[in-house]
């Protein structure tokens, strides 16, 4: 049976190639299994059919085999489980791509999506700009733990694995950002992660499918969330 995810058929310029259902995709192109997608256009995540599938009206979720699933991490383990891929047959490797895809989710995530909050989601909040120098210390302290862990390999163990897709996913978010850009390796480990063909499949395949409308009153949100940005940025 093919596997069904849920996605968005709009979002800002922003979050296009970050959504969440990118970690999906990439991991059944790793699989090289087709799927079928549930489009939602904004606002339809909240509805109480979507919220049956994701009770926190979000996205992705998968369907398959009278099994629905939501949360990346989870989909993206379960996947890869019941297929037998991007996870290695040795007991300790195993948990050891679990423990690097669970630290992405739990201890790097979390700063960096702060950083997303205080200049995007709420920049126009009064405590936005004082607040975003700790949040980029966070942040600089993650890279820097997360740099010395992974060391000097390609991945983080022999081969790539769920872990590395999980990492690389969650670090990309802060592509272009200089925080980023003050740990080499890091950079060059998204790059590898970016150039595999099944990263530059699920890529494409998420582009292709914004093909909706933004919601009533998103521009007059989008010039107050600019100028807010701009004082941030000053």
């Amino acid at each position: 049976m093919t596997a069904t995810i849920t996605a968005f058929d709009w979002v800002p310029d922003f979050a296009r190639g970050q959504v969440r259902d990118l970690r999906v995709r990439w991991a059944l192109e790793e699989m090289g299994e087709k799927y079928d997608v549930r489009y939602l256009s904004q606002g339809d995540q909240k509805q109480p059919e979507h919220r049956t599938r994701q009770p926190y009206g979000q996205v992705p979720t998968l369907e398959e085999n009278g099994l629905t699933l939501f949360e990346s991490g989870a989909i993206v383990l379960h996947i890869a489980e019941t297929r037998g891929k991007l996870l290695p047959s040795d007991p300790a490797a195993r948990a050891k791509a679990k423990e690097w895809l669970i630290a992405a989710l739990n201890s790097v995530e979390p700063a960096i999506m702060d950083h997303s909050i205080a200049t995007i989601f709420e920049a126009d909040q009064p405590w936005s700009k004082s607040r975003l120098p700790a949040v980029e210390q966070r942040i600089r302290e993650r890279l820097t733990d997360t740099a010395a862990r992974l060391g000097d390999r390609a991945w983080y163990d022999a081969n790539f694995s769920v872990g590395d897709l999980m990492m690389v996913s969650v670090l990309r978010i802060l592509d272009g950002n200089p925080l980023l850009a003050e740990h080499p390796t890091l950079l060059a480990y998204v790059a590898r992660g970016t150039a595999r063909p099944a990263f530059q499949r699920a890529l494409d395949a998420q582009l292709a499918g914004f093909t909706g409308d933004p919601p009533p009153g998103f521009a007059e949100w989008q010039a107050k969330m600019a100028r807010k940005q701009a004082e941030l940025n000053g």
